[in-house]
């Protein structure tokens, strides 16, 4: 069984086929971990232009990389075009300095095809043939404000006439140690051009921070690259000949920093990190002749005709996984296993489907699936070793941790993580990680369990209950959906295997009773069931830093209090899950019932439901005790519909038991009835279901009224995460003698808030959007068909909730399904450097609030891969349950 860092670390699941995974990021540059400077600027700590030549201590990054469990050994690519100044080693984009609207990846490329064992893998560049326009991108993009848009590569022009290579990499794995590599070069362009490709193995640095471990061995024998590491043992790089039979020629050099580029000091080895890259560009002797190292590329020089293709085949493999001196490993052999594993994966995603689901559909649907594959990270992160500084090494500045992180010196990460996006946000995020899982569960239900498990751990999770947040901030609140997610979880988890993994669900559930306790005691600081939390991955949807308040000042949060009666909800919802096999549960599921009934309370009491307006407002509370609504039309208002649980009749005695302990709890608070404050609990005479919402039928309705109008918050691709109508009518409010404002921008950001790329002031956002139609499917289990609503607002026309939540599920669904013209609205007008699509949908982190053009991260499947789960047509959403 293959493990990963400490023995408690492991990823306890993982066969051998996960041996060998994508799990290399695709930028390790300007990232927390990396970061030892004195003021906490990552960006400017280890830029773009350092990471060719510096060794990186936490993790490796690489185009198209995929790497060991530990990731000891790496294998990615490397290419030149004969006019840039430095290989492509790695993807460029601008750092959050840089850019006019946050850091940005300046680059197109695409994850095409994934398994869930990496049996399978495709990766697709497409790199400009002239010279890659750096300075340009920079130069420009510095010199644009908030107000203007981003200048992409293809604004430079450097795609017109279509030239560029398209580059394509297929991984396909005999066994779990014996993998093949294709590399498929086309010219898209209309003149022969020549191209170097570089496939490349490397080492990732340990030795040089733990004196303990073996300097691993690069080498050549018989004809292969060799790799002897003490930990992942033995492997050979075999690579065929190129076109007209020419052999590549093998480069070495170390993976070690270039000391005297960097710093002006004398470098430790005359073939540093850089020497591959300054060999082949500029012709220096900094590869190493005698061919040893600790990074090595076989080298291919190209030249190919207009719109040909070249196919280059290598063979990764343990000396012991097959016959190494099989003279046919590049022949039928090779195309025997390429074309197997294809096979398999066309079988699997075809199931996936299934047969009513529309090819194009399917089609964005695995590649969302192939996103979240290749979205597997590893993340080495030893907070108390980053804080104080390696032995041997210079001590890092004092006072780094109380810049960030110095309160969590138990974190030890050393695992495979999903994350975000491998280029924007290269480091897990505890609240994305929630909406990962869901999508996971359909693909690796042991992987999506072992993500939601593993953040739990005492290595992850604070001895006071918190969980991390993300490496920038570990003290950042996020909204609490874990335990939503584990349920989620559990039941796809149980719908495709038949068995119900009740240990993994207690296991979650038991770490989450310190978060929520933790919740309870820090963010209710005055115990009046009206809760704070600050960020909560709203980011700057309102007109003030709801992290950063003045002195005296406190915000009572809309959604705050609506996390924590979703939350209080989800724990219950499992409580009685687990009730059904252990009794015990039943007390802990009361205890739920009535900390739901108190947030209630909480919300009626401090006048988060504005009656006037029919809608949902934070309080900001000022040093004299007064009260000013923030009457801001957001998705903030909208969190409350999230929290509603119907609670089914059953036959169990535990069920009987839990109906009579809530029926005497509401006895006691008010006598039966319908409406109880703010909540609804219903105990309809005639049926033993009862109902569980912060937002009763009524107020629904009128909160429908603004999320379902086409002119305010309803776009023609989801909703708007604040009306458009605060377009015309911007929101103001005075703070501490100065004035703050909210006004609705589609797109991005024209506030540095968050470092200006974090923006909800329009634009549509998958995961709150998928809550959303999850909410109005519980409702209508609930209410039925006989309850509707006017679909748009003010259209005439009247539909079930149900009906409501298929609409939006088809909006959503068709940001990433081609016109009649062959454009995605995602793609905001096509791609110039993909015409036609033809590479597959990008999934990105937020979408346009009038045209669904995307925004901010391009590879952001993470969270926007729920849009798999909305065309497997969303499974009955995790409510009561029989």
């Amino acid at each position: 069984m293959a493990t990963v860092g400490h023995p408690e670390h492991g990823l306890e699941y993982a066969g051998p086929w996960y041996t060998w995974g994508p799990y290399v990021a695709e930028r390790a540059w300007g990232t927390v971990r990396e970061d030892y400077s004195a003021d906490g600027d990552a960006w400017r700590s280890f830029t773009h232009d350092q990471s060719r030549s510096r060794a990186y201590r936490w993790n490796e990054d690489g185009l198209a990389g995929i790497c060991t469990l530990h990731q000891d050994i790496c294998l990615g690519l490397a290419l030149w075009n004969g006019h840039d100044p430095i290989l492509k080693e790695r993807l460029f984009g601008l750092t959050g300095h840089e850019g006019n609207h946050g850091e940005d990846a300046k680059e197109y490329w695409w994850y095409t095809d994934a398994t869930p064992s990496h049996s399978w893998l495709r990766w697709r560049y497409h790199y400009p043939q002239a010279a890659f326009p750096y300075e340009d991108l920079v130069a420009v993009n510095a010199a644009r404000g908030r107000d203007e848009p981003e200048y992409e590569l293809a604004d430079t022009g450097v795609f017109d006439d279509d030239r560029y290579w398209v580059v394509e990499v297929t991984y396909a794995k005999a066994g779990p140690t014996d993998i093949t590599m294709s590399v498929a070069v086309t010219n898209a362009g209309p003149q022969a051009a020549s191209l170097h490709v570089l496939p490349s193995l490397w080492f990732r640095d340990t030795w040089s921070w733990d004196q303990d471990r073996v300097r691993p061995v690069l080498s050549t024998q018989a004809g292969d690259l060799l790799a002897e590491h003490e930990r992942a043992g033995v492997y050979r790089l075999a690579a065929a000949p190129g076109p007209g039979g020419v052999a590549p020629v093998p480069l070495f050099c170390e993976n070690a920093t270039n000391t005297q580029r960097l710093f002006g000091t004398q470098a430790s080895t005359p073939f540093p990190k850089d020497g591959i890259n300054d060999h082949v560009v500029d012709g220096a002797p900094t590869v190493n002749p005698d061919q040893v190292g600790t990074k090595a590329a076989w080298w291919y020089r190209l030249d190919v005709a207009a719109g040909d293709t070249v196919e280059l085949r290598l063979r990764l493999y343990s000396p012991t996984a097959g016959d190494e001196t099989d003279p046919d490993w590049a022949g039928a052999a090779f195309d025997t296993v390429m074309a197997a594993r294809k096979a398999e994966a066309d079988t699997f995603f075809a199931e996936l489907a299934g047969p009513a689901t529309p090819p194009q559909q399917a089609a964005v649907m695995r590649a969302a699936f192939a996103g979240m594959v290749w979205g597997k990270q590893f993340y080495r992160y030893d907070v108390p070793a980053w804080l104080d500084g390696d032995a041997g090494e210079p001590a890092p500045p004092t006072g780094r941790g109380q810049i960030r992180n110095g309160r969590w010196r138990h974190l030890d990460a050393y695992d495979i993580l999903s994350m975000p996006d491998p280029w924007e946000y290269p480091w897990f995020a505890a609240w994305d990680l929630a909406f990962h899982c869901v999508v996971l569960a359909h693909l690796d239900p042991s992987f999506a369990k072992y993500q939601l498990v593993l953040l739990c751990r005492e290595w992850f999770m604070h001895p006071n209950g918190a969980l991390p947040a993300y490496e920038w901030s570990f003290d950042d609140v996020n909204p609490p959906v874990h335990a939503w997610a584990a349920l989620k979880v559990f039941d796809l988890d149980a719908a495709a295997s038949g068995v119900r993994d009740y240990a993994f669900l207690e296991r979650v559930f038991q770490k989450l009773l310190l978060n929520f306790t933790w919740w309870v005691n820090r963010e209710d600081p005055d115990g009046n069931n009206a809760f704070e939390g600050g960020f909560l991955g709203l980011d700057n949807i309102g007109p003030i830093d709801r992290s950063h308040l003045p002195a005296g000042w406190r915000l009572e949060q809309s959604d705050g209090t609506a996390w924590m009666a979703f939350y209080a909800l989800s724990m219950l919802n499992i409580s009685l899950v687990l009730a059904e096999h252990d009794d015990v549960y039943e007390d802990i599921a009361t205890k739920f019932f009535e900390h739901f009934a108190a947030i209630t309370d909480g919300v009626a009491d401090n006048g988060l439901w504005d009656p006037a307006d029919g809608f949902f407002y934070d309080q900001l509370v000022r040093p004299d005790g007064l009260r000013v609504p923030l009457r801001v039309k957001s998705v903030v208002g909208l969190i409350p519909v999230l929290a509603a649980l119907e609670v089914t009749e059953s036959t169990t005695a535990s069920r009987t038991r839990l109906r009579k302990r809530f029926s005497d709890f509401m006895a006691r608070r008010r006598g039966p009835g319908q409406v109880d404050r703010c909540g609804f609990v219903s105990l309809a005479p005639d049926s033993d279901r009862l109902m569980l919402t912060v937002v009763d039928p009524e107020r629904l309705r009128r909160v429908l009224v603004e999320v379902l109008d086409e002119e305010r918050m309803l776009s023609p691709h989801g909703i708007r995460s604040l009306s458009k109508a605060h377009a015309a009518e911007p929101f103001w409010v005075e703070l501490d003698g100065q004035e703050f404002s909210v006004g609705y921008e589609p797109a991005e950001s024209r506030t540095a808030l968050y470092g200006g790329n974090s923006n909800w002031r329009g634009p549509v956002w998958m995961p709150i959007n998928y809550l959303v139609i999850e909410g109005l499917e519980r409702y209508h289990q609930y209410l039925g068909d006989s309850f509707t609503v006017e679909c748009p607002t003010g259209s005439g026309q009247q539909l079930t909730l149900s009906e409501v939540a298929k609409e939006l599920r088809r909006r959503l669904v068709s940001l990433f399904l081609p016109d009649a013209a062959g454009v995605r609205p995602a793609d905001g007008g096509g791609l110039r450097a993909d015409p036609g699509g033809r590479a597959g949908p990008l999934f990105y982190e937020y979408f346009d609030g009038d045209t669904g053009a995307g925004l901010g991260a391009s590879h952001q499947s993470g969270w926007t891969a729920l849009v798999a789960d909305l065309i497997r047509g969303m499974p009955t959403p995790a409510a009561g349950r029989d």
